[in-house]
């Protein structure tokens, strides 16, 4: 009986060993189904990007030059707008050591004032008659003139006057007209041309009144103290709310076309003539071409 007992106890002890056995690995087994199922969720890996970077170009630094000098241009005084409001601080952006001054005025009073010793390092003419003069006075450096420019001669009236002038064969109808002179003023001196040629010079130069320079001739007209006038195209142009163009010289009326020469004059110190010439090499480039372009002038071809 005891015996019996004794076995009875060892297999209940026995099943029990088993029972809990099972318990645990089925514990065990949900655990690892968990952590397996954990993962199975893979992240993708980001995608790379490539990143490049700008190459950050300069512009070239404007080359400047280390030229010096003080130079001086005699220029006609239809020139000078252009030189002083455009030309020189350009030709500065490059050669901020050369110093230009300019003096301007007609081309015949400048021709004198060279004649008479003006220290000049350039001269710029509005019509070939006195650069040719000094020229043939061994004035100038002949090797460095450049025909440059063309202008046009036309008729102006102011914008507030009244005139019955319609061109320059019915000129005389004007009660006072302007003019430069002819003796030292290229621009009456094509006007006389001009005139001449239509066989009225007589009877405007007997009415006319005399400029020393064609800007005062402009201002005549512009002021209205004048009725008419004759100017150049690129003149009129410069006063655009002051005057108008009446008419253009007629065609076959100029023997020769309005060219304005400039050249290096022979006195020029050695130690100016790299200034000179540099400043004489812009004028003459491309660059200066589009400015006097811009002020009405065409380039001689």
């Amino acid at each position: 009986m005891k015996k019996m007992k004794w076995l009875t106890l060892v297999l209940v002890a026995a099943m029990a060993v088993l029972v809990f056995a099972g318990c645990g690995g089925k514990e065990s087994g949900g655990s690892s189904a968990d952590t397996g199922g954990s993962s199975a969720v893979a992240e993708e890996p980001a995608e790379e990007v490539e990143v490049v970077e700008e190459e950050v170009v300069e512009e070239p630094a404007e080359e400047v030059s280390a030229v010096s000098g003080n130079i001086m241009i005699a220029a006609a005084a239809s020139l000078e707008n252009a030189f002083v409001e455009e030309l020189i601080p350009l030709f500065n952006e490059t050669y901020p050591a050369v110093f230009v001054t300019g003096t301007y005025d007609s081309s015949g009073k400048l021709q004198t004032q060279i004649e008479e010793g003006l220290e000049a390092d350039l001269f710029f003419s509005a019509a070939l008659k006195q650069m040719d003069a000094l020229s043939d006075e061994g004035l100038i450096d002949t090797a460095t003139r450049t025909d440059l420019l063309l202008n046009e001669v036309v008729l102006i009236t102011g914008t507030q006057t009244e005139t019955a002038v319609t061109g320059f064969e019915n000129i005389t109808d004007a009660a006072t007209i302007a003019i430069g002179d002819p003796e030292s003023v290229p621009a009456g001196q094509y006007a006389q041309e001009v005139l001449t040629s239509l066989g009225i010079w007589d009877a405007v130069s007997a009415k006319a009144s005399l400029g020393t320079n064609v800007t005062e001739v402009l201002t005549w007209v512009a002021e209205g103290s004048a009725e008419v006038g004759v100017v150049y195209a690129t003149d009129a142009a410069s006063e655009p709310d002051k005057v108008k163009v009446l008419a253009t010289a007629p065609e076959g009326s100029l023997v020769t076309p309005v060219v304005y020469p400039v050249a290096m004059l022979t006195r020029v110190a050695d130690d100016q003539k790299e200034a000179a010439q540099a400043f004489l090499d812009f004028l003459t480039g491309t660059e200066a071409l589009a400015v006097f372009e811009s002020y009405g002038f065409k380039p001689y071809l």
